[in-house]
């Protein structure tokens, strides 16, 4: 697969309020369609989303002139950032006026807006990734008997997912240990002291995995009714899945597959041992609505519903479009 790399045509200034896509793949996106609906939904007059495709890991000097842009330019409001949450952060930092208290522990960012001419920086999945969880986690789950949560991946997303489960306030609600596999060492070390910061008494692993067959043998160690997270962006923004085909999934456990779209063969392998291992397989399509409408809301400054009646509406414009 092959990326483009930024160019001034993507930075042209607004015409119109808009909020950009810091992605890879943006296009490809259903956000492409949903968005427009939910702006005439929400009366976002005139309000346009506009992507920005980067290649995985790219140069600093790239997230530094997204963000000044978007800082300078007046009908530029913000942005939801996917993939590059931790680059974007680390390359740009000192470009914030503000980061939020969750940017500021988890050292990414997921969301930029503007208020009174001030740039900030928030870090929105450990709400987004909380909330899709209790969608279709079983209150008390964790707490019905000892079960592990596997997160595949030690980017953005598995920082906000570790955090959600392992609060202090979850009680016995909590996994018996969080899992982490992740190729690259330097990765697994940052989640670690960020897990180290956390007042939690969670027990924690890390696993260096550069292959999928390193991923089986950890997922083979899991309790039953475990769960397990492709957080690892294969399938979306790479192809593949971190597990080989032969990999068996906890029985009685639940497959969560952050992607919605691309070439899920994560969510592939799962769906086959669906009824052999009594399997509950879930996409990221609730983690995709969660997100955005997260974003929207502080990009623009209004107050969405999370649950409830209006909430399931613009969760059904969204999956019209689907």
């Amino acid at each position: 697969m092959t990326f483009p790399t930024l160019t001034a045509e993507a930075l042209r200034p607004a015409t119109s309020p808009t909020l950009y896509f810091i992605g890879v793949t943006t296009g490809r996106s259903s956000i492409q369609h949903v968005f427009p609906r939910w702006a005439e939904h929400l009366g976002l007059d005139g309000a346009v989303l506009q992507g920005i495709d980067l290649p995985l890991h790219a140069p600093a000097e790239d997230y530094r002139r997204v963000v000044r842009f978007i800082a300078d330019d007046p009908l530029s409001l913000g942005a939801l950032v996917t993939t590059h949450k931790i680059d974007l952060f680390a390359a740009c930092r000192d470009l914030f006026d503000e980061i939020d208290e969750f940017a500021a522990l988890m050292g990414e960012t997921s969301c930029l807006s503007k208020r009174d001419g001030r740039l900030i920086c928030h870090a929105k999945d450990p709400i987004s990734s909380g909330l899709a969880l209790d969608a279709f986690l079983p209150a008390g789950f964790w707490s019905r008997g000892p079960a592990d949560a596997l997160l595949l991946g030690a980017g953005g997303s598995t920082i906000a997912i570790s955090w959600y489960l392992s609060q202090r306030e979850r009680g016995l609600d909590r996994p018996a240990r969080i899992v982490v596999t992740n190729r690259s060492p330097e990765r697994l070390a940052h989640l670690r002291e960020i897990h180290e910061a956390l007042p939690t008494d969670t027990r924690f692993e890390y696993h260096l995995t550069p292959t999928p067959a390193d991923n089986a043998r950890v997922l083979a160690e899991l309790a039953p009714r475990s769960l397990v997270v492709n957080a690892t962006g294969l399938g979306k923004d790479a192809p593949g899945s971190p597990l080989p085909d032969d990999a068996v999934f906890p029985v009685d456990g639940v497959a969560w597959d952050l992607n919605y779209r691309g070439d899920l063969v994560f969510l592939d392998q799962a769906r086959a041992q669906a009824d052999a291992r009594d399997l509950r397989v879930e996409d990221g399509w609730i983690y995709f609505v969660h997100g955005w409408t997260q974003v929207i809301a502080e990009v623009f400054h209004r107050d969405l519903p999370t649950a409830g009646p209006d909430f399931e509406h613009l969760s059904d414009l969204a999956l019209a479009t689907r």
